[in-house]
């Protein structure tokens, strides 16, 4: 677990979010589904590089082309600010379609491992919560920074092909409203 974490007491969350940090399916669809407020996935951030040095998450060696993509994940119709996400993908484990529509399109991740069909798996890393200290705009304009965090890894055929970092806001106000 990262240092800037603090320890997550699980009895203070909300149902929602608690149902957030063990959720294994896609994050998307289970908050449509809570929140009956279909989401729209925004990327701020996409860049391909190689690793300068090898990536024990990602079992990469130094010089492996990764993706470094950072989306955020809002509501169509309210607006509200459900997941911060950034995430660490390895190309090159990725067929060639998906791997083309990530770059070009910018969909989400879950989805287009559902569409594919592909047999995966998820391993949680760690979860705590933490302060963002300089959030990118889009963030700092509707948050306090503050969030609980997740992190997993995707593996599909024994090699991990993605390191995601999921982060909720704390805010009451970004809370599912009931109707």
């Amino acid at each position: 677990m990262p240092e800037e974490l603090s320890k997550l007491n699980f009895r203070t969350l909300t149902p929602f979010q608690r149902a957030l940090m063990v959720a294994d399916g896609t994050v998307t669809k289970f908050i449509e589904a809570y929140t009956l407020d279909p989401v729209e996935i925004i990327r701020l951030n996409q860049k391909l590089y190689p690793l300068d040095e090898d990536h024990p998450w990602l079992e990469a060696e130094r010089g492996t082309n990764v993706m470094f993509r950072e989306v955020i994940i809002r509501g169509v119709y309210s607006h509200t600010l459900y997941v911060h996400g950034v995430s660490y993908i390895v190309p090159d484990r990725l067929p060639p379609d998906m791997r083309q529509r990530l770059e070009v399109q910018g969909e989400g991740i879950g989805r287009l491992l559902n569409e594919a069909m592909m047999e995966t798996r998820r391993e949680v890393l760690w979860f705590g919560r933490e302060k963002l200290t300089d959030p990118p705009r889009e963030i700092a304009n509707v948050s306090n920074g503050e969030f609980i965090t997740r992190a997993y890894r995707i593996i599909e055929g024994g090699k991990p092909i993605v390191m995601i970092n999921e982060r909720f806001p704390v805010m009451a106000d970004v809370l599912p409203k009931h109707h």
